[in-house]
């Protein structure tokens, strides 16, 4: 009798399997032509509710100034292409710099946070840690009881923070549901792994770097995410801390042209003379501070369910 052997799909069927829905369940029914209908209507309307603004926001930034006063104000069709709002914004002055230092406060930011944020949850994984009950029951009376603007901002004043960029980095350093949800990863894993490394003669240090973050991607990569987004999207500790404009992030100056309808400095007299709209610049400003965010969460995306869910379900 000859074997049956096993021989891989080819390529096209590996890649339509890929894509291919999971299959269902024997108790689950098939879904009514009515349900997938409906289902495709609501999906249909929130993905239009979500691009509609952004569209607008992306047209009218792109639109010459008369487009834009033909319209009387936001423009939805677009009538002409123009992109001396952004060459005018990244061609120097405030809006570049605001960009430079946002994009410097993230970056340093997010590696502080990742790192402490590891650290301490790597420790409260391990049950014999020392003052491993106490630390882990501090931090969880930190999400329930907090001190308050005025006593931050004395401290932050006491240690000589007030205008400075670690204003912007050490008041918001740490969350502790991301510390948790890092722990529960870290608690998921498997302990004969861990102990297998210290039989070898591995200490936590290098556990941790060999085994554990790589291990940990996908939570790891959500956290970064989350960090990220928040340092970049942050414009309340530098409204409170800072009081040189220079050293003001992109958020702050995008407050600064869409509520009080200020010009930014080092602008070109364009807009003085009518060349330029206003209106095109704030636009520009939007996108500017949009485009991180939208570029990277689609990567980020896949971890979501793999990262969060598992992370917070464990220990």
């Amino acid at each position: 009798m000859s074997a049956v052997v096993d021989r891989p799909a080819p390529e096209g069927v590996r890649e339509r399997n890929r894509w291919a829905a999971p299959p269902r369940p024997a108790w689950e029914e098939e879904p009514a032509k009515t349900g997938l209908a409906a289902k495709g209507l609501v999906l249909g309307i929130a993905c239009f509710a979500v691009l509609f603004p952004l569209w607008i926001v992306i047209v009218t930034s792109l639109s010459p100034k008369k487009v834009i006063d033909d319209t009387g104000g936001l423009v939805v069709i677009p009538k002409g292409i123009t992109f001396v709002a952004y060459q005018e914004l990244l061609g120097g002055g405030q809006v570049q710099r605001a960009a430079l230092v946002s994009v410097g406060v993230t970056l340093v930011g997010t590696l502080f946070s990742m790192t402490v944020s590891v650290l301490c949850a790597y420790g409260l994984s391990r049950r014999g840690s020392l003052g491993h009950r106490w630390i882990l029951m501090t931090l969880l009376a930190t999400m329930f009881f907090g001190a308050g603007l005025i006593p931050t901002y004395l401290l932050v004043q006491a240690l000589g923070l007030t205008d400075t960029y670690l204003a912007l980095i050490l008041p918001s350093a740490v969350s502790v549901f991301n510390i948790l949800v890092l722990r529960g990863f870290f608690m998921g894993i498997s302990p004969e792994l861990i102990d297998s490394a210290r039989i070898d003669g591995a200490g936590d240090w290098r556990i941790l770097w060999r085994i554990v973050l790589p291990l940990s991607r996908a939570v790891l990569a959500v956290i970064t995410l989350f960090y990220a987004v928040g340092y970049w999207s942050a414009w309340f500790n530098a409204s409170i801390y800072l009081t040189d404009q220079k050293k003001m992030p992109l958020q702050n100056v995008m407050i600064q042209l869409v509520q009080k309808q200020e010009r930014p400095v080092g602008l070109s007299a364009q807009i003085n003379t009518g060349q330029l709209s206003p209106l095109a610049i704030q636009m520009a400003v939007m996108v500017l501070a949009l485009v991180p965010v939208a570029v990277l969460s689609p990567f980020v995306q896949k971890h979501f369910r793999k990262g969060m869910l598992t992370g917070a379900v464990k220990g």
